[in-house]
């Protein structure tokens, strides 16, 4: 008789034993119906996100402990780009065949882990079976100012960049080529498997920046999401974006043979922030690499003229 994987029963027992309850907001976590947090005055924001087998990832490429980070720290990612601070997360799991118990706990070991670095404990969630894992995050979190939203981006801003681009687009490159060893990538394969949410960043540009958005699929394809809601015309300065590429970033293109350049508009699932406000408001840490301006469309202006953003990552 062919093994059905890992019985709920005892997935469930796993999780509840590496995924306690914790933080003051949780009145009831996991093993009852439905979670229940302490009601603030504050507003909330919630947001979901999916990490699945086949699409998102390959089990050969990532492990259990770094399919627990990066499906937490991309679901908060869209916290940050609100502004908001992670308050609490929902996980529905998907067990395939693979996900024995060792790995299942060494899974929700690691989670519970994020959870803690990023004080967004897991409260509940739902446990399916399949052929392929799949995590789904329903992350909330609060605002302690006002949204930060993708609308609001005014002509004569300037366009900020916090975090990398590219590095998990390389990362992807090398595991393909069946070089993620090579010292050269560490930093990019890294970045694909382990990506950050920028919570303290996003919470630093939620007090001066006009609008945000975080950079899931890459410049090429957010950008223009940013100038069509704000009804607005992005520009991209092809020498500010190459300049805020670090040496470990260059060293890998030239190894892999590709464009740094354009690795960094392609790249996706890198949950960089993109946000634009005044000169006189620019955050620490954030890099200027264009401007905006009255008009429609992203645009990238290099020395050989401008070239509409079109397109774009598909995972």
């Amino acid at each position: 008789m062919k093994a059905r994987g890992l019985p709920e029963s005892r997935a469930l027992a796993i999780l509840q034993e590496e995924l306690p309850k914790f933080g003051a907001s949780t009145l009831v976590g996991i093993g009852d119906d439905a979670a229940v947090l302490q009601k603030s005055a504050k507003r909330l924001v919630w947001t979901i996100d999916a990490c699945s087998e086949g699409t998102h990832f390959k089990p050969s490429w990532l492990g259990p402990e770094d399919l627990a980070h990066k499906s937490l720290h991309a679901a908060v990612s869209d916290l940050c780009a609100m502004g908001a601070r992670p308050t609490a997360a929902l996980v529905q799991l998907t067990l395939a065949p693979w996900l024995t118990a060792s790995r299942l706990r060494r899974l929700a070991r690691e989670q519970a882990a994020v959870c803690r670095a990023l004080g967004c404990p897991i409260v509940g969630g739902n446990l399916t079976r399949g052929t392929e894992v799949q995590l789904v995050t329903t992350a909330l979190g609060h605002l302690p100012g006002r949204p930060l939203e993708r609308t609001r981006a005014q002509v004569g801003d300037e366009l900020w960049l916090m975090g990398a681009v590219g590095e998990a687009r390389l990362g992807l490159h090398a595991l393909e080529r069946g070089w993620e060893n090579e010292p050269h990538f560490a930093v990019c394969v890294n970045a694909l498997r382990r990506p950050r949410a920028l919570v303290q960043e996003g919470l630093r540009l939620a007090r001066t920046a006009h609008a945000c958005l975080d950079v899931s699929d890459g410049l090429r394809r957010d950008a223009p999401r940013l100038a069509q809601s704000s009804d607005v015309r992005v520009v991209i300065e092809a020498s500010r974006l190459e300049r805020s590429a670090d040496e470990a970033f260059r060293r890998a293109a030239a190894a892999l043979g590709l464009d740094p350049l354009q690795e960094m508009l392609e790249g996706g699932e890198d949950y960089a922030l993109l946000a634009t406000g005044p000169s006189a408001r620019r955050p620490r840490g954030a890099r200027i690499i264009g401007r905006v301006e009255r008009g429609r469309g992203a645009w990238l202006e290099a020395a050989r003229g401008r070239t509409r953003l079109e397109g774009g990552f598909e995972h």
